[in-house]
């Protein structure tokens, strides 16, 4: 199972982002946890500048900004 985390104050953008996990997830059969983090605080702690930023089991992946659908599926696969 990864972990996934959202990282954003909760604005449309970071569920959009969060639903676009979820379907790429479920698209490929991966396993994952989704934990959304709202906190400005541990939202800069994890070296987010721009929000929504996205980690996969600790790795921050992206940061600002939609993220791309193929790289979504790219770093959920790997």
């Amino acid at each position: 199972m990864k972990t996934v985390r959202i990282y954003g104050p909760g604005c449309k953008r970071c569920a959009q982002t969060e639903a676009m996990v979820k379907a790429a997830a479920e698209k490929l059969g991966v396993d994952i946890q989704v934990e959304k983090v709202t906190d400005t605080k541990s939202i800069a702690m994890a070296g987010v500048m721009s929000t929504p930023g996205i980690s996969i089991d600790g790795k921050l992946v992206h940061a600002g900004g939609l993220p791309d659908a193929a790289r979504l599926d790219g770093w959920l696969a790997a």
